[in-house]
């Protein structure tokens, strides 16, 4: 005969292997969903450009952000994290990144959405190379399972330009 604990410990052995038996599936099966977010960012006005005491250029934005992430919930999604960015060149870096907003969507009824906002956090560049500088508006998500491996897309919203001038 078998001892209690023999008994507990193959017991537990086979659940750990069916729950990550489990998990398998539920990351394959969401392999087969093919998202088709849809977003839409649109500046509709540069509030200033200033020079900070520290010689840094800053920029507030007011903008307009409306996306459709619906498609990007399944039953095995737990939130999308969604950020603003925006992208610009300069001589010393190919790519500079600012995030301007962001947001968590928890559910499925939150992921069409329409924001009328100014930039939540500074877009400020090291030096004064944002006067004339053009950019480029990127809206990212990331889809995060509650198993499985993440899910990344983005939206670039081309086009802008700064003006040459501090407001």
């Amino acid at each position: 005969m078998h001892s209690f604990g023999y008994r507990l410990n193959v017991l537990l052995t086979q659940a750990v292997t069916l729950l990550a038996l489990m998990c398998v599936i539920a990351s394959l099966s969401d392999t087969l969903n093919v998202p088709s977010p849809s977003a839409d960012v649109r500046v509709l006005h540069i509030n200033w450009l200033h020079k900070q005491r520290n010689g840094n250029d800053e920029v507030s934005l007011t903008m307009n952000i409306s996306a459709d992430l619906r498609s990007t919930f399944t039953w095995n999604t737990k939130q999308v994290f969604v950020f603003l960015a925006a992208e610009y060149e300069t001589e010393k870096n190919h790519l500079n990144q600012i995030s301007l907003w962001d947001a968590i969507i928890p559910s499925k009824e939150q992921a069409k959405f329409s924001y009328h906002t100014i930039n939540k956090y500074r877009f400020t560049d090291q030096g004064n190379n944002l006067r004339g500088q053009e950019y480029n508006l990127t809206l990212h998500w990331h889809v995060m399972p509650k198993t499985g491996k993440m899910f990344s897309d983005k939206v670039i919203t081309t086009g802008y330009r700064l003006p040459e001038t501090y407001v």
